[in-house]
């Protein structure tokens, strides 16, 4: 399972920390991403930090936002800053594994983060 927690009404320029909480499984064997949806667009990926720690990024998102894990307390971090009128979207945390036990996805329900004056 997974929750996500942190989406709040922030104004352009602003910040936004996102937390996502993991229980049950090993959550380290997992690559950790972090997804939106905004109104009539697709899910797209925004972040992702894969179980040995490597990092990737959206361009558009690129110097302005970090993405972190604490395996021990199985939590998987979003830092946003200068935050953009098109950040505006439901923020949902994925975690995604594919190997030798097979192919898994779980999802959170998703934080709304609005960036708006």
């Amino acid at each position: 399972q997974l929750v996500e927690s942190g989406g709040d009404l922030v104004q352009p320029g602003g910040s936004l920390r996102l937390s996502c909480a993991g229980s049950g499984g090993i959550f380290s064997i997992y690559d950790m991403n972090w997804y939106r949806q905004a109104p009539g667009k697709e899910r797209e990926l925004v972040a992702g930090i894969s179980r040995g720690g490597n990092v990737d990024y959206a361009d558009d998102v690129k110097g302005r936002f970090t993405i972190s894990r604490d395996n021990v307390k199985r939590t998987v971090d979003l830092q946003m800053a200068t935050l953009k009128p098109e950040d505006t979207a439901v923020y949902y945390c994925n975690a995604h594994y594919s190997g030798p036990l097979g192919n898994y996805d779980y999802w959170g329900q998703g934080t709304q983060v609005t960036v708006s004056s």
